[in-house]
């Protein structure tokens, strides 16, 4: 089979129509990585991002390859990609059970690993306006501590549990999955356990330590969620990641899991701690709600909202601010009524619990020297209140003190 290329804006000259040619382009951009000969041509692509320390590789019918570097979308310098490129790039990595989604749903979710395990990248390949385009974010091979990760030292507490569910919100990007590996990996480092994940794909590969770790990809190692959700309890788990409580069934798969006796994590996508019940709620029809906050009140133990911001720090582009509520009596009180609204004067009231909210995070890391007042008033849900508190001026659950 001939190597697949980029085809620039003006066509190759017949005599070579299918020979591999230089990706650079004399337009401004971004250098491209070399090309190893034996791979596909689109681990240059891929190569370009690690070479440059990127985290996401953008490809889409009518721009150049696009990276996004330092939380910045920025140009590499290849030609004009078009839809034809893209075909004879992105087919020859996609198994048949991709090509399969992809013709079936519109967009395929896979894993793409560089040369013999040098990277790891979770793809999405999507169609938009009839055209393909390819999202792909760098995975972190080494598993980082919550100390390199720039965690509060409450997130340890939350892996100690003996049953329940534990979730990570944030919308896309904000580092849930990081963050739930580095506590996953935590436990596999200090308890002889078993840890079931279900994924699709798998992004972080575990090595077994003190824990046995099993990780099934859906579509690759299960037929689907449910599948893999039902053998899950049969399977003698610990500890069962669920990678995204995405619809319905998947979140009563998970409450199954807790109420008999595991501990489940998963992430979701909501904006902040107190509003993930919320987000959860949306998922059934109002008919449902009396039981899912029922289930919710007795099976949620904790949930980890998280952004990541500009950092200060030396050598150091980002770092995560985060939102823990722990659900104690009084919070489990509050969902089980309906109460939402205070679950905020909730977590404000209980830092002695470890609980924490953004406003508070945001100050605690301006005054660790981890990012600057611009930017945590910038991400700030209440920017007023939060230059009171870089003055000193402290609040409790119901207004100033």
């Amino acid at each position: 089979m001939a190597t697949p290329t980029i085809v620039p804006s003006s066509p190759p000259p017949p005599s070579a129509p299918n020979a591999p040619i230089p990706i650079n382009s004399p337009e401004p951009g971004l250098k491209v990585a070399a090309m190893v000969p034996g791979e596909p041509q689109i681990n240059q692509l891929f190569r370009t991002v690690m070479m440059h320390k990127g985290s996401d590789l953008h490809l889409k019918a009518g721009l150049p390859g696009m990276m996004r570097l330092r939380g910045v979308i920025q140009k590499m310098n290849t030609p004009v990609l078009t839809q034809e490129t893209l075909e004879k790039l992105i087919f020859p990595v996609l198994r048949e059970k991709d090509k399969k989604v992809l013709e079936d749903t519109g967009g395929a979710d896979f894993a793409h690993v560089i040369g013999n395990g040098e990277a790891r990248y979770r793809v999405n390949l999507l169609k938009q306006r009839g055209q393909f385009a390819l999202v792909a974010r760098l995975v972190n091979q080494t598993i980082p501590s919550f100390e390199k990760l720039f965690l509060p030292p409450q997130i340890e507490k939350l892996c100690h549990y003996e049953m329940g569910m534990v979730l990570l919100a944030g919308v896309t990007g904000s580092g849930k999955s990081t963050t739930i590996a580095s506590m996953l990996d935590y436990i596999n480092q200090n308890e002889p356990l078993h840890i079931l994940t279900v994924e699709d794909p798998i992004e972080f590969v575990f090595t077994d330590k003190m824990s046995v770790v099993n990780q099934r990809e859906v579509y690759l190692d299960v037929c689907d969620w449910h599948t893999a959700l039902k053998h899950a309890v049969r399977e003698d788990p610990d500890i069962i990641l669920v990678g995204e409580m995405r619809d319905a069934e998947t979140f009563e798969a998970a409450v199954h899991a807790a109420e008999t006796g595991h501990v489940v994590f998963g992430t979701i996508h909501a904006s902040n701690a107190y509003n993930t019940v919320d987000r959860i709620l949306g998922l059934f029809p109002p008919s449902q709600h009396g039981a899912v906050r029922m289930s919710l009140s007795f099976n949620l133990k904790a949930v980890v909202a998280q952004k990541l911001l500009p950092s200060i720090l030396p050598g150091v582009h980002r770092v995560p601010t985060n939102e823990i509520m722990i659900v104690n009596p009084r919070i489990r009180e509050m969902i089980l009524k309906g109460e939402d609204s205070k679950l905020l004067d909730a977590i404000k009231a209980n830092y002695n619990e470890g609980m924490i909210d953004f406003n508070k995070n945001l100050c605690d890391l301006v005054d660790l020297g981890r990012i600057d007042k611009a930017t945590a008033l910038e991400f700030s849900p209440n920017a007023d209140q939060l230059k009171m508190m870089l003055k000193g001026i402290k609040f409790s659950q119901t207004g100033l003190v």
